[in-house]
């Protein structure tokens, strides 16, 4: 039997060699220089722009960027199409093009007073292309926003101890932020004493685990869970058929308007630098986890399989190869899935895992505001995105020796295979599996909850950009902070409440991989108009093929899934209800809307590299700005 440790092997050695390597060649040809004063400090107002510490800036970042996706994207690409092309997309993909995207998304943003790519591609295509990237941006936060809410409320409705300890790091983390900047105590001693807060909040959680309303049938949680509600309020609905699901996406909605509001100082930072440390122990734990039980300890006998109560081991317990449209895989043979071409749907459906056009926005919107100095763009910028394809490798590890296929496919997959999988492997380091698995879940909590409020944040940050000046009463309104994440709250919740699962997961990693791809656009227009002696392969490669495996990928989900299928009823169950109908039909305009922006920025990038290649010198800021 082939062993978990391979993927580890392969995933370490791809990363380590591309982060001496590449990254150092990337910070030179970007010129990183310590010198020059970042907008940190430049513009810094103790709202916005905050210097912060390295490991804080890290913490914030990497916990920003790595969300629910590289965990249910690699562990569903397993087990639709085999764990070998899902790990080699992730070992390959992710150094010579996700780690680019980030990297030059936050060295971009820095030269240009730390705004977003938006504002960016908009010094060099004109306010046309500049608008039109920021919608596309707004568009996808808001389906980040409500895939992380249904994702947070399935982790927290599985597992009630993961629901008490969130509650309480994020209240530590306001008592952090308190500590560090009004009472300006030891950051060291705060480090040990809200770190050591953050997991004894585990064992809290097991003790005392929390639910909002009653379980659909007897014997849902744990013995001894608090249940808050004695009955689900009548406008509490019920997603994926739980009204438990329902409620804690409504809480977190709420939870991610009010945290993107407040100043980064008072829970963003100090928040994400808490939980990094819950971040890194599950996956550096789970990497370890795989090596140390390889070599010497093998699993606790106390990992045993949920399902078969057989005793697990580190041996791959799923397919290596199940066929271009994974059809001897699990999920073809349960009937849960359509039919998935390897080509293109792989490479959206584990997204984030390799490449994620989201980061390009938390790295240009929030990040490079927070940067101390230039040189630590490389460990975050690169180095914070080889970190997710780490989180990606533990999500196929857990899946490899789990290999659950859960009865509603999709979403479900994420849970016993990422929580009690990981939890298994964790079992190798001595810890016990009835510990290991609920930490696990918050672990994957954690990742969820910080990149759903920073989806936010930074949905409004696109709004304000879009807005500029406010000049009429309307416009007023929009740039409210409080308007506008209201707006965002309650289209997300709309699409939750009125769209499938797996249409809004495709049309999520569609969108994502698409604006991906805009970023390298901006990153590639940038680098031309700065030198014309630049080599633009590192950036335009990676652009025109995820532009290109994107547009097909959205095209097919739009035709086939949603059109053939939800529609039309030729490739799936069709739409009977009215408000299912309307929702297929939005998605569709959606996936319309989303590729004439695509399409139409890289035409006018196009423009703007040929006007410089043509010499015209004065014209290539201006190309496309009036362009109908």
């Amino acid at each position: 039997m082939v062993g978990v440790i391979w993927i580890v092997a392969l995933v370490l050695t791809t990363f380590t060699a591309s982060y001496i390597v590449y990254g150092r060649y990337l910070s030179q040809f970007v010129g990183l220089d310590d010198s020059r004063e970042t907008p940190a400090h430049k513009y810094r107002d103790g709202q916005e722009y905050v210097p912060a510490k390295k490991p804080v800036l890290l913490g914030h970042h990497y916990s920003s960027i790595a969300g629910g996706a590289p965990v249910v994207g690699p562990i569903t690409a397993a087990l639709i199409w085999g764990w070998v092309p899902a790990v080699l997309w992730v070992a390959i993909g992710n150094p010579l093009m996700g780690a680019v995207h980030d990297f030059v998304s936050l060295s971009s943003s820095l030269r240009h007073e730390g705004k977003s790519i938006g504002y960016i591609i908009g010094q060099y295509v004109g306010e046309r292309g500049k608008n039109m990237l920021l919608w596309f941006a707004f568009l996808l936060t808001i389906l980040v926003v409500a895939v992380f809410a249904l994702v947070i409320g399935v982790v927290l409705d599985a597992y009630p101890q993961a629901a008490t300890a969130s509650i309480i790091y994020i209240t530590l983390a306001l008592l952090f932020g308190l500590w560090l900047y009004q009472l300006g105590l030891p950051f060291s001693v705060g480090t040990v004493v809200f770190v050591s807060g953050v997991f004894a909040s585990v064992w809290i959680g097991i003790q005392y685990p929390l639910a909002l309303v009653p379980p659909a049938e007897a014997g849902g949680y744990p013995e001894g869970t608090i249940v808050l509600l004695d009955s689900a309020p009548a406008f509490i609905p019920a997603l994926l058929e739980s009204t438990n699901i329902g409620a804690w996406v409504l809480v977190m909605l709420v939870y991610g308007g009010a945290a993107s509001v407040l100043p980064v100082w008072m829970l963003l930072q100090p928040r994400d630098y808490l939980s990094s440390f819950l971040l890194y122990t599950g996956v550096g734990g789970g990497l370890l986890a795989v090596i140390v039980g390889t070599l010497m300890t093998g699993m606790g006998t106390d990992a045993v399989h949920p399902e078969t109560g057989a005793q697990l081991d580190l041996d791959i317990a799923i397919g290596a190869w199940y066929g271009f449209f994974g059809e001897g895989g699990p999920l073809a043979a349960e009937g849960l899935i359509p039919l998935m071409p390897l080509f293109p749907l792989l490479f959206l459906t584990i997204a984030c895992g390799t490449i994620s056009g989201f980061h390009s926005l938390v790295s240009s919107g929030t990040t490079s505001k927070q940067l101390n100095k230039e040189s630590d763009a490389k460990l975050i910028g690169y180095g914070g995105m080889l970190a997710e394809g780490l989180l990606a490798a533990v999500a196929l590890c857990a899946v490899a020796v789990m290999a659950i296929p859960a009865a509603d496919g999709g979403i479900g997959l994420a849970l016993p295979n990422f929580a009690t999988g990981g939890g298994a492997i964790l079992t190798t380091l001595g810890i016990p599996f009835q510990y290991a698995a609920p930490f696990m879940a918050l672990v994957l909590a954690s990742f969820l909850l910080t990149s759903m409020d920073t989806a936010v944040r930074l949905g409004r940050y696109m709004v304000e950009e879009i807005v500029g000046t406010p000049e009429t009463k309307v416009e007023e309104y929009a740039a409210s902070r409080y308007v506008n994440t209201s707006i965002i709250a309650v289209v997300a919740f709309f699409l939750l409440g009125s769209g499938r699962w797996e249409d809004l997961w495709t049309l999520f990693g569609g969108a994502n991989q698409l604006l991906a791809s805009l970023a390298l656009l901006t990153g590639t227009v940038w680098l031309a108009n700065w030198d014309r002696s630049k080599q633009l392969i590192s950036t335009g490669g990676p652009m025109v093929l995820m532009g290109f495996i994107t547009t097909i990928g959205l095209l097919w989900v739009g035709l086939y899934q949603i059109l053939a299928g939800r529609l039309l009823g030729m490739t799936a169950e069709a739409e009977t209800e009215l408000l299912g109908q309307a929702s297929a039909v939005a998605q569709l305009v959606i996936i319309a809307v989303l590729i004439w922006l695509a399409i139409s920025l890289f035409k006018i990038g196009y423009d703007n590299l040929r006007a410089l290649e043509e010499g015209d010198d004065g014209v290539a800021a201006d190309v496309g700005a009036d362009d109908d």
